[in-house]
């Protein structure tokens, strides 16, 4: 992983503990979803907001309606979640979406934990 990629996915973390110290734990993933957005939006990084991720059949492209929470820089697949625990489950469905995607790092993050640093996951293919 180059330096880039480093530089990008901490500034993403740091984001992502911004919110979760405005918000705390307890919310819908979709109100992360929008204040992540909102900082994102405030810095000087492009991206985009629900990605559709085609899923490809032996040649045939099917839409599943599986999309990426965010994709940041039009490499970093990030993936929202505000649960009790993370599970195995989640793990593969951001490596499946790298995968679909192309792409070779992700972040699952779990803004539903005391402190954010204990629902970060960090994930490169």
């Amino acid at each position: 992983m180059n330096s880039i990629t480093n530089e990008l996915t901490h500034a993403v973390i740091g984001m992502a503990i911004e919110v979760h110290r405005e918000l705390g734990p307890g919310l819908l993933e979709s109100a992360y979803e929008e204040c992540l957005a909102h900082e994102l939006r405030q810095s000087t990084f492009k991206f985009a907001r629900q990605k559709p991720v085609p899923v490809t059949y032996k040649g045939l492209e099917l839409d599943c309606g599986y999309r990426i929470d965010l994709l940041v820089e039009d490499q970093l697949v990030i993936e929202l979640k505000s649960v009790e625990e993370l599970i195995p489950l989640f793990d593969a469905q951001v490596l499946t979406y790298m995968k679909l995607a192309d792409k070779t790092i992700g972040l699952l993050i779990n803004f539903n934990v005391p402190v954010l640093k204990l629902g970060l996951k960090r994930f490169v293919r």
